[in-house]
């Protein structure tokens, strides 16, 4: 057996996320199948982060097990051919026999989008939350380096069940805007469910006048959805980047 490693891209607006589910069109789903009508057989495919409904991904790795022999390239040609644009294989390679996509990542980076013009622009709209009014990014920013560290994001997450850790490593959390477009980048070793939507939102209400930038800590001492900000809509986040190693 040989292992696969599939480095993707995906427009997540048409897809229920990425985990197969009964009934729904999702990004697993559409390539398992796709990968079946080629190998004959289907593959259960692993994954570095399990986007939600309406997510996008510019650097996604999923990895399966196939027989010895698989011709790679062949394969990413007949995927593309078969998927793009809504889904892109941008690379296809053979990974060591230990390689998994999810168990071996060492850190994962998303970006978040906001447009702060009146309208949203067509061409940017699928993964853009347009949210017009100014915001301040500089109190934004305060917030942000607050957040990051090692911390319970218990404020900053969907209800992860009673034994579940809800302990992260927020390595970056950074703001910048250029004209209306504000973004937000996070780096972590793992996200919670809705991790990053909500840091933004509660970033955003910071932004906003809302939230004051000193209330951080007390936010993520409550360990409570109900004292952080909204969490943001799906469209505006982007999976950027998997770490493997160090790097």
């Amino acid at each position: 057996m040989m292992v696969v490693r599939l480095d993707l891209a995906y427009d997540g607006t048409e897809f229920r996320g990425w985990a197969r589910q009964r009934n729904q069109r999702t990004v697993q789903g559409v390539l398992e199948e796709a990968l079946e009508r080629m190998l004959r057989e289907r593959p259960r495919l692993s994954v570095a982060g399990r986007t939600d409904a309406g997510v996008h991904a510019r650097g996604q790795v999923a990895s399966f097990s196939s027989a010895d022999g698989v011709d790679v390239e062949r394969v990413r040609r007949a995927l593309n051919g078969m998927l793009a644009p809504e889904i892109v294989v941008t690379k296809a390679s053979i990974a060591a026999d230990a390689f998994d996509a999810r168990h071996s990542a060492t850190a994962r980076e998303y970006r978040y989008r906001i447009g702060t013009a009146d309208a949203p622009d067509p061409f940017t709209a699928r993964f853009t939350w347009n949210r017009p009014g100014r915001l301040r990014v500089a109190p934004m920013r305060r917030a942000a380096r607050a957040l990051v560290g090692t911390h319970d994001f218990r404020s900053f997450c969907r209800s992860p069940g009673a034994d579940a850790s809800t302990v992260r490593r927020l390595e970056r959390l950074s703001v910048s805007a250029d004209g209306d477009l504000v973004e937000v980048a996070a780096r972590a070793n793992a996200f919670l469910h809705q991790m990053v939507r909500s840091l933004t939102g509660t970033l955003v209400a910071v932004g906003a006048g809302e939230l004051d930038p000193a209330e951080m800590p007390r936010v993520l001492e409550a360990r409570s959805r109900a004292v952080a900000g909204p969490v943001a809509p799906a469209l505006g986040l982007t999976l950027e980047r998997v770490v493997y190693g160090r790097r």
